[in-house]
């Protein structure tokens, strides 16, 4: 089941940058808590990441976006590195941390960038951005960005596993 089926309430962010983030994020994490110690550590595909390292993985993505919004709204242009996913994951050790602890960094890295979106002005959401010397893309199309990421890979994390 996915999280727009289990959870009607999650809607991807419009170009309005709704405010409704921030409830999303407390809904999601009251599902998120139902998930056991032993399925946490349950990879969400054959070869993948475990439910924990994906979780991890998110956290490394509000942390990376998290100096990207702010920049481009305090700078009016953004400029940086890429994520290097494989090797954020790996050098945090996800897998070995306690679910538990991994979901209060979740949600705490969350509701601060809910915090920074709704402090976004207006004039600055078309701001450039250029994330490892890819395309300049605007600000607004990294937050919408993040939050299609973040509704795919809890989409992941909540799905039944696999029978093996």
């Amino acid at each position: 089941m996915g999280v727009e089926h289990a959870y009607p309430e999650w809607k991807t962010m419009s170009a309005t940058l709704s405010p409704s983030f921030r409830q999303q994020i407390a809904s999601v994490y009251q599902h998120l808590s139902s998930v056991s110690e032993h399925d946490s550590q349950l990879r969400v595909r054959d070869g993948g990441w475990s439910r924990k390292e994906v979780l991890g993985h998110l956290i490394d993505s509000a942390l990376n976006n998290h100096q990207r919004f702010v920049r481009a709204s305090l700078d009016g242009a953004y400029d940086g590195p890429s994520y290097e996913q494989q090797g954020w994951v790996a050098m945090h050790g996800y897998q070995s941390m306690p679910w538990n602890s991994l979901l209060e960094h979740w949600r705490s890295q969350n509701e601060l960038l809910c915090e920074v979106i709704d402090r976004i002005p207006e004039d600055r959401l078309e701001s450039p951005c250029r994330v490892g010397g890819g395309a300049p893309i605007t600000l607004r199309f990294l937050v919408e960005d993040y939050l299609t990421h973040l509704h795919h890979h809890l989409n992941q994390i909540l799905r039944p596993a696999a029978a093996s």
